[in-house]
């Protein structure tokens, strides 16, 4: 009878530096931070898109996040 046991080994887990990370955390970083902006604060104080679209768009999302804009 031949040996048919095989060995078999875990795929290698990828290590990943923190410095090859930073560009994608960074970038996550201040795309949420934007997002945030967009959905909390745009059509206040700060305001840098003019008129009420960008408010209509997000208003059920501020209610959501519990945000005041009324």
């Amino acid at each position: 009878m031949a040996d048919t046991s095989i060995e078999r080994r875990a795929p290698a887990i990828p290590v990943v530096s923190p410095r090859e990370l930073a560009p994608y955390a960074i970038f996550a970083g201040i795309l949420l931070l934007v997002l945030v902006y967009f959905v909390g604060v745009e059509q206040g104080a700060l305001s840098v898109v003019g008129g009420m679209g960008v408010h209509e768009f997000v208003h059920d999302a501020r209610h959501l996040l519990g945000f005041p804009c009324h």
